[in-house]
């Protein structure tokens, strides 16, 4: 990545350093961290088993049809990542141990990690399992300088997870301390004062523009925009006559022009789960048995969550790799899997007659805090006697371990010898794969 701009830390750096140039900064209208986990999955996995310290390691299922949902960054070099099909990652990197995921253990290192965020400031939005904005203004009394507070933070997650690291990036927006978090992985801090963020950002290329996914960077590319600074350079009329209202939300992020406050209220986009299958399927019945799984994997996360949807997605990929997804809005706000698989049902006949699919995915989104949606709007009778039943599956879950009870219908068959990979999964905006 190019350029050095911005006040960077080893983890090691002392604090009378760090107070010292404090002292050099100029004032801090906002204090804007942004802490991302280092190969999150793929670091607890070694965390949890000493034998893969070291070596390189994918998180996936082991079945070729599957994603790689993480690599270490023993892994990395060899140019495996998120996302990537298992076939390739293994041709890649032969050498690699694949571990298949354990997201319980995720989500119960996330809560702590979440908690230590916490500590620091009331205000903290999360965006996955792995990362969040934490806003820290005016704490300075309390916890220090911007570079202090990035290495107090990096030190209290290690100490609360064992061991675990965490990049930091510190700057007066989200977006400049979100790119800064990613500036110097793994454990990296790097500090970004709001008079250096337009310097910073100039010469970054266009690729760390939040929200330019692979097509608009090729399509800025094509337009002659290799840098962030290229964008900065131009005018805003000149932009949006170019790309529309996407130029001018680009420009303002060249221009280090972020006024997006850190909330933690926001509740997720949504939550979603969805299986890549070892077997193609075509029937309606057998799209219908994995929808019943992701069904009770939502509503479980959802009621977990505290939060009810009012939306349903189905997403089904073709055995040709052809992605479709239909939606749909439900009567009333819910948290009972039984309500989501009934919607998702009701999706099907909008795809048309079924070919061989490849994967199947459900996912709730619209969502709302529960304890803030109208009671009235929340439950029909019969739909509260289901919720009784599923709360009650929850509780002997929480208490006996997980799949202690679970319903016959996600089990009839011999289905379970299809699976490839599942990928239960939050969404925020902005979000991407899980690093």
């Amino acid at each position: 990545m190019g350029g050095r701009r911005g006040r960077e830390r080893a983890p090691g750096a002392s604090a009378n350093e760090a107070a010292t140039a404090m002292g050099m900064q100029r004032s801090w209208p906002r204090v804007i961290v942004h802490a991302d986990m280092d190969a999150f999955y793929a670091s607890i996995e070694q965390l949890d088993d000493p034998s893969l310290r070291g070596r390189p390691v994918i998180v996936g299922p082991p079945s070729a049809r599957g994603v790689v949902l993480t690599a270490s960054y023993e892994a990395r070099p060899f140019g495996v990542g998120s996302a990537m099909p298992m076939v390739e990652a293994r041709r890649l990197c032969p050498q690699a141990l694949v571990v298949p995921p354990r997201f319980e253990r995720y989500r119960d290192v996330s809560k702590c990690v979440m908690a230590v965020f916490a500590d620091f400031s009331p205000d903290v939005e999360p965006l996955s399992l792995d990362e969040a904005f934490i806003d820290v203004s005016g704490s300075e009394k309390i916890l220090g300088a911007p570079e202090r507070i990035g290495l107090r933070l990096k030190q209290a997650v290690r100490e609360a997870t064992g061991g675990l690291t965490v990049s930091v990036g510190i700057s007066g927006t989200k977006y400049v301390a979100k790119v800064a978090s990613g500036y110097r992985k793994p454990d990296g801090l790097t500090i970004v004062p709001p008079d250096e963020m337009r310097a910073w950002l100039a010469p970054l290329p266009v690729s760390q523009l939040w929200g330019a996914g692979p097509k608009t960077q090729a399509k800025l590319r094509e337009l002659g925009f290799e840098t962030i600074g290229d964008l900065a350079a131009r005018s805003p009329d000149e932009l949006r006559t170019l790309l529309g209202n996407t130029g001018l939300h680009f420009h303002e992020l060249a221009l280090a022009r972020d006024p997006r406050r850190v909330d933690g209220s926001r509740p997720p986009k949504s939550m979603g789960s969805e299986c890549t299958l070892e077997t193609n399927i075509e029937s309606a019945r057998d799209v219908a048995f994995y929808l019943r799984r992701a069904a009770e994997k939502v509503g479980k996360r959802l009621r977990n969550g505290g939060y009810v949807a009012r939306s349903v997605r189905v997403k089904l990929k073709r055995a040709d790799f052809r992605l479709l997804a239909r939606q749909r809005s439900l009567g009333r706000a819910t948290d009972v899997a039984d309500d989501l698989y009934r919607a998702a049902l009701d999706l099907l006949p909008a795809f048309g007659p079924l070919r061989p699919m490849r994967l199947v995915g459900l996912a709730a989104f619209d969502l709302e805090r529960r304890d803030a949606a109208p009671q009235a709007d929340l439950l029909s009778a019969v739909s509260g006697r289901k919720r009784a039943l599923e709360v009650a599956l929850d509780r002997l879950e929480q208490r006996f371990g997980a799949g202690i009870v679970e319903r016959a219908s996600v089990h009839l068959g011999d289905r379970s010898l299809d699976l490839g990979s599942d990928l239960d999964y939050l969404r925020n905006a902005g979000e991407g794969q899980e690093e």
